[in-house]
């Protein structure tokens, strides 16, 4: 039997996504390691496999040969880094030497043995994390709003992980989640939509042996802190509500993962401690050589950075996806030079508007 794993960034997120890999060759040295990257190098700095805690790295020139520039113009960095996934998963699963797969948000590290995970793949095909698994009490409305109606809002399962069987049933699964996140992995909660894990309200409807996996210790962060305290026992094992600790979600490192770890860790100081930890991990594995917020798809070959309102007029009209094929190239007959004209969304990067005739 052979575990694969995976996780998806840019650039920017390959020191959290070291993090990550570092953690899960300590605690599974024989799972297989794909890097997913929706990026390329910026210069002056070199990606060296040799050097990684990877085994392979999989680009989205790999899996979508000549539409990659088109349809990666039409996501943000957010939305273009999920949207990978899919089809991430279908490329991986293809693999013969692929049994079960796991995914991992970069952001991510794991502490004790994902071994019970894998055990759950003999009998189940996909498996899912809840953001929450107990409910906050009807008093504290602060953390209904915070996390439930969040929830409802985002999405009931956090994608920060998904394992699935390399069988019939998980490879249904991946093809639906692939065509999905090709067409509709949108930051857009006017609609429905939060990229992929609005999707997976879905799973339990559309697929069978499906696991929702209500363990504690699985996918800890700051959603689920109200109802998930974390201590050491004697031998010094990370334990959640008296359960091995297997992966913390350290999303948002800044202000905001600061302020919801405070205002729901309150004085579990273990997890303070955790966090004091990430930040020293990623700052070790970051590359002075990757500028800061760093994404290659991020501006026009101008140097001129690509507004949501551009992405979306691209992404919305396929007349212009006809008329340029590569919206990244400025120039003379460019999509560029098209948006020049016909309206302000250059000069005035949030205006959605044309000019006036």
């Amino acid at each position: 039997m052979s575990v694969h794993v995976f996780t998806s960034c840019s650039y920017s997120y390959i020191n959290r996504a070291r993090v990550l890999a570092a953690s899960l060759r300590h605690v599974h040295s024989d799972w297989v390691f794909w890097l997913v990257i929706t990026d390329r190098e910026p210069e002056g700095f070199s990606f060296d496999l040799s050097n990684e805690d990877y085994d392979h790295i999989l680009t989205a020139h790999d899996m979508f040969g000549e539409e990659t520039n088109s349809w990666l113009f039409g996501h943000d960095i957010v939305e273009a880094c999920t949207a990978v996934k899919g089809q991430a998963m279908l490329h991986i699963l293809s693999d013969p030497t692929c049994d079960k797969l796991v995914y991992f948000d970069p952001d991510i590290a794991v502490f004790n043995s994902m071994g019970d995970v894998i055990d759950h793949l003999d009998h189940y095909s996909i498996v899912l994390t809840p953001h929450q698994i107990d409910p906050d009490d009807a008093d504290y409305l602060t953390a209904v709003r915070d996390n439930e109606i969040t929830s409802l809002d985002y999405g009931i399962f956090n994608l920060g992980f998904i394992a699935v069987a390399n069988d019939d049933e998980g490879l249904r699964f991946a093809r639906w989640w692939a065509d999905r996140l090709h067409d509709w992995c949108h930051d857009r909660l006017d609609i429905g939509l939060f990229v992929d894990q609005k999707w997976c309200n879905l799973v339990p409807c559309f697929f069978d042996k499906v696991l929702v996996l209500r363990d504690p210790g699985y996918n800890v962060a700051s959603w689920n802190l109200s109802q998930r305290v974390m201590q050491y026992d004697k031998t010094g094992q990370a334990l959640i509500n008296d359960k091995p600790l297997r992966f913390f979600h350290f999303t948002k490192l800044g202000p905001v993962g600061d302020r919801m770890t405070e205002r729901y860790a309150e004085d579990n100081i273990e997890i303070y401690e955790l966090w004091w930890w990430y930040r020293h991990q990623v700052e070790r594995y970051t590359s002075d050589e990757i500028p800061k917020g760093w994404w290659s798809y991020g501006q026009f070959d101008n140097g001129e950075k690509i507004s949501k309102p551009v992405r979306e007029l691209y992404r919305d009209r396929q007349d212009l996806r006809d008329a340029f094929t590569e919206p990244f190239v400025t120039g003379e007959g460019s999509f560029f030079e098209w948006l020049v004209a016909q309206t302000d969304m250059i000069s005035n990067p949030q205006h959605r508007g044309f000019k006036a005739v």
